[in-house]
């Protein structure tokens, strides 16, 4: 749920002291960010209770987090792909925080590969594997739902994309992961470079997934129009190109590390008695892309600076979207994909980006497996 405090006075982008270990966290999706989530909530002392969910039982990775931390952590096998079973298990958990790390393929899964369907599914834009990447939130969601939890949701399953597919279905989780904040730390970085006492002022950086390599790769685009808007202390002066100024990394597993440090800021700001919070970060309530944002009491509400409306932000962040592959997002959820996009799979199989109704997940999923395989 959003609200508007922007009279109140919020800390700025680093958390607050710990929080007296008294929560309860259920993820779901015991890979390896769900795994990089438990250990860092676990290390900062804010939960008492994980519960680590996968479809075989994360025993390995509970252990391991067990015996590194001073936490109570139980592994449950779960198919969160089935919304009563996850329902029964939001019923018998009855966490504080609820995340949602899982998909059906990860983001990583075509790592490696030259071949001509991988490469053609990975010009298309990331959007074209949203049939792996939305059924698990669906599920959860829909459970959220009919178990009538009232806790924060937090999703890193392409939330900019699934967010607002989701909330078109009335179906919104509380907030995303990764992405923009991985972006604002990347600035964060740019302003560090100066030296170990440089003083780093309010960074807010509304940016969309598809920059988001660019970004990381330090590649910086020659339309300025392209890149995110990052603005630098409380009235907001534009700073765009601080998005690029950090070192490069390749693309790899390693940006999971970024991920989860941008994110954990987000789940311990979620938690009760957390002090409040203003960061950047994915989807709140379902919008497409990443915003500023300040978390406080549970309530999360856009931190834009003056001048800019959230109307423009949802806007650039809808433009920004075709970068990966989304032409528009309709009412009931059907997503409609670029000409771009369309092209790139046109020799492989022009039906992988036809519209995409919610309803058509599973067997929009097996084709696209059958493609790549």
């Amino acid at each position: 749920m959003l609200e508007n405090r922007a009279d109140q006075e919020l800390s700025r982008e680093q958390p607050g002291p710990r929080m007296p270990r008294v929560s309860t966290v259920l993820i779901i999706g015991a890979g390896d960010l769900g795994e990089r989530f438990a250990a860092g909530l676990a290390a900062a002392g804010a939960v008492r209770r994980l519960v680590l969910v996968s479809r075989t039982g994360p025993a390995e990775a509970a252990t391991m987090v067990a015996s590194a931390h001073d936490v109570f952590v139980e592994p449950v096998a779960c198919d969160a792909e089935r919304p009563d079973d996850v329902a029964d298990l939001l019923t018998r958990v009855a966490p504080d925080l609820v995340i949602q790390s899982a998909a059906g393929r990860g983001p990583w899964a075509l790592a490696g590969r030259d071949d001509e369907a991988a490469l053609a599914v990975g010009a298309a834009g990331f959007a074209l594997r949203l049939p792996y990447q939305l059924p698990v939130p669906l599920a959860v969601m829909r459970a959220v739902r009919d178990t009538g939890y009232v806790g924060p949701v937090a999703n890193v399953s392409l939330p900019d994309v699934t967010g607002p597919v989701l909330d078109r279905l009335g179906l919104a989780p509380t907030i995303g992961l990764g992405n923009v904040g991985m972006i604002l730390l990347r600035a964060r970085a740019a302003l560090r470079a100066a030296g170990p006492d440089a003083e780093l002022p309010l960074l807010r950086v509304l940016a969309h997934h598809a920059q988001l390599s660019a970004v990381m790769q330090a590649r910086e685009p020659a339309d300025q129009a392209a890149r995110p808007q990052v603005w630098v202390g409380e009235p907001g002066h534009p700073a765009d190109r601080l998005a690029y100024q950090a070192p490069p990394l390749a693309p790899s597993l390693r940006y999971n590390y970024v991920t989860a440090a941008a994110a954990l800021p987000v789940l311990r700001a979620l938690l009760p008695g957390a002090a409040p919070l203003r960061w950047s970060t994915p989807s709140p309530a379902g919008r497409p892309g990443g915003y500023p944002v300040r978390i406080d009491g549970g309530a999360v509400s856009l931190d834009l600076p003056r001048g800019v409306t959230p109307g423009e932000a949802v806007a650039f962040n809808e433009q920004m979207a075709h970068g990966d592959g989304v032409e528009r997002i309709d009412d009931d959820g059907t997503v409609y994909f670029t000409a771009a996009c369309r092209e790139a799979i046109a020799t492989l199989d022009p039906g992988l980006a036809d519209p995409l109704p919610v309803g058509d997940l599973d067997a929009r999923a097996a084709r696209l497996d059958a493609a790549l395989a």
